[in-house]
């Protein structure tokens, strides 16, 4: 295609890039007018949302916050069950005596004694002696004015006599409810001053009279007392009867 025609065809495949370009520019529609495009519609509505994302992998800890204050204190709750005792501890040390206590009230004592001593020198056979000179009579269970000891306890008592001997031989004996428990006898000895003794015990019952009389005849009568001899008699409650109080 040397030649005009070759030419020709050469200038209109330059010329035809641009008049498409320049026609392409001509051709775009102005957004602002109705018919943009030549065949635009109306706006249309706002779309729905679209369905939330998946959730995304949990982030690192971040740093450990400053401590923050300190909160009301809140009410009281409720008291809880007793709970299974704990094994026992260790023994403690030995604490510190306490104060002494008041002085509580004893258990009732009984109490029947009686110590006594002759003041006339002879007394009368065959009758209770009466011993007047009082050592210790607290309960009046001896009656000095018949010589004779009376039970008010029942129990267990103890009776003891000391008797001076002088002038004469002496016979004695210890009665119970009149009739004579024991019996002593002194054979007295020309210029000097005997004793004669005796002991015993007794179970007695309320009521019961305990007493010491010379038996026999006058002869045996040497029982003796002074400002610096005594004749003694005494007898005390050892235990009372339990089952009586």
């Amino acid at each position: 295609m040397r030649g005009p025609t070759g030419f020709l065809l050469c200038s209109l495949l330059l010329v035809a890039p641009h008049c498409t370009e320049v026609a392409a520019q001509d051709l775009q529609p102005d957004p602002k007018t109705p018919c943009a495009n030549w065949m635009g519609g109306a706006p249309g509505y706002p779309g729905h949302n679209g369905l939330p994302g998946r959730d995304g992998k949990d982030g690192k800890d971040g740093l450990k916050g400053e401590k923050g204050e300190e909160g009301m204190q809140g009410p009281k709750g409720d008291r809880g069950e007793i709970g299974v005792p704990g094994q026992e501890g260790p023994r403690g040390f030995p604490g510190y005596p306490g104060q002494k206590g008041e002085k509580g009230e004893g258990a009732f004592v009984y109490r029947s004694a009686f110590s006594v001593g002759l003041t006339e020198r002879a007394p009368h056979p065959n009758v209770p002696i009466r011993f007047s000179k009082i050592f210790y009579n607290e309960q009046s269970h001896y009656d000095t004015s018949t010589g004779k000891f009376l039970c008010s306890i029942p129990g267990m008592y103890y009776f003891a006599y000391h008797l001076t001997v002088y002038l004469t031989d002496v016979k004695v004996s210890l009665y119970k409810k009149d009739k004579a428990v024991i019996f002593t006898y002194d054979q007295f000895q020309k210029n000097n001053v005997d004793q004669a003794s005796g002991s015993v015990l007794l179970h007695l019952s309320t009521g019961d009279e305990v007493w010491l009389q010379v038996y026999g005849e006058g002869d045996n009568n040497g029982v003796y007392a002074d400002n610096i001899n005594d004749s003694t008699f005494m007898g005390f409650l050892l235990y009372p009867d339990l089952d009586a109080h």
